[in-house]
């Protein structure tokens, strides 16, 4: 696959939507055969229920679009053949991300290294061995830009390949004193990547989401030093999830900066005391040679969505499927369903979570008004999603 210059600007211009994440981008793109027509869906949509989201102008997207182009800053979307196939098959994959540097660093295989922003000198030394020695055996080094544990593992690999993944957009780098490392990033051949707009400081919570990146970038994700509260172990979290291996480097238990990097050992975690205890967990998927189905054609539908948290305050529209050419009517035109229609919803609905098929069959109701109701209704605060496509009356 690979996007027009206009489809790609529909992208962003979806993507960048208040209340539009990765689950409800695909969602909507889905049911509306594409981003232009999602665009034109989603104010009417949202509207009904009194909460009118509007997509940003072409003009703003196409003022974002040439800053980036001024940092030679790339889009690159889900499904074209630059896109990280590692975090293409994650659930939560951002359906676009901006690339500044050398693209084929993200289709190497990869290991993140993360830990302590405060790091002892010891942490410091041995996570610069681990880099080099990932590094000396074909593994690009993906991390998070951050200091301590983050910018050992970048500087200890620049020669052999590492991608910095952001918290904000490409012209914010956090921490600002890190501008001469992301230029020896560039310089070295290696990669930037960020989810956020162009001129987006981050803020907390746009760590945790950028963590999920730099987990889905690599085959596995190694620890070194790491509090109990540490972000580092919501990386650590995302790489299980993903189904990504997961390493931590041992400390002593005096020191409180081991003590999640220990209770990850006790919960499962592969040990490392030297980089071979990598190399030979993460062999088996060298050899495989496509651990990630590349091979594989692309598709936007993902199942498991729903168990990812909600950073963007996402619209749900788990469950829609798209519609057909044949039965689908302009989303513009389309009448909103009576409020009889939405009262014998709720009749049918209960705390305990049923399927929107099940729910159609049992109010006699087409899928169509079911799910376009069952969005008015948790906009309201009337519903909740589950697992699976599932609803129930909300607990709230």
């Amino acid at each position: 696959m690979q996007l027009t210059d206009a489809q790609r600007l529909d992208w962003l211009r979806l993507i960048r939507t208040d209340s539009v994440g990765p689950r409800t981008f695909r969602n909507l793109v889905n049911r509306f055969g594409g981003a232009s027509g999602a665009l034109d869906a989603l104010p009417a949509i949202t509207g009904r229920a009194g909460k009118r989201v509007t997509p940003p102008s072409k003009a703003e997207i196409e003022r974002e679009m040439a800053a980036a182009a001024r940092l030679g800053v790339r889009f690159v979307a889900t499904g074209e053949d630059a896109y990280p196939r590692s975090l293409q098959a994650t659930d939560a994959a951002p359906p676009l991300i901006a690339v500044r540097g050398n693209l084929d660093a993200l289709a190497r295989p990869s290991l993140a290294i993360v830990g302590s922003r405060n790091a002892s000198a010891a942490g410091l030394t041995f996570t610069e061995r681990l880099a080099r020695g990932l590094g000396e055996a074909g593994l690009v080094v993906v991390s998070g830009l951050a200091r301590g544990i983050d910018a050992s593992a970048h500087k200890a690999s620049l020669t052999t390949g590492t991608i910095a993944v952001l918290a904000g957009g490409h012209d914010r780098i956090y921490p600002a004193n890190h501008a001469a490392l992301v230029e020896s990033i560039l310089e070295a051949g290696g990669a930037l990547v960020a989810e956020m707009p162009m001129g987006w400081e981050p803020r907390g919570r746009d760590f945790p989401r950028r963590n999920r990146i730099i987990s889905g970038l690599g085959l596995g994700t190694l620890v070194v030093e790491a509090a109990r509260r540490s972000g580092s172990l919501i990386t650590a979290r995302y790489a299980l999830e993903q189904g990504r291996e997961v390493f931590a480097v041992p400390g002593s238990p005096l020191d409180p900066r081991a003590e999640g990097t220990n209770d990850l050992i006790r919960q499962g975690a592969t040990l490392v005391a030297e980089v071979e205890h990598i190399l030979s967990a993460i062999a088996p998927l060298l050899e495989r040679g496509d651990p990630f189905g590349a091979g594989q054609p692309f598709s936007l539908i993902r199942q498991a969505l729903e168990e990812q948290p909600d950073f963007w305050d996402e619209i749900d529209l788990d469950g829609t499927s798209p519609a057909s050419p044949d039965t689908f009517s302009d989303p513009a035109t389309e009448i909103a369903p009576p409020l009889d229609d939405r009262v014998r919803l709720l009749s049918f609905l209960s705390p305990t979570p049923i399927g929107t098929d099940e729910l159609s069959r049992a109010a006699g109701l087409s899928v169509r008004i079911v799910q376009t109701a069952l969005l008015e209704l948790e906009l309201d605060g009337r519903v909740e999603r589950h697992g699976n496509g599932a609803v129930s009356l909300s607990a709230r």
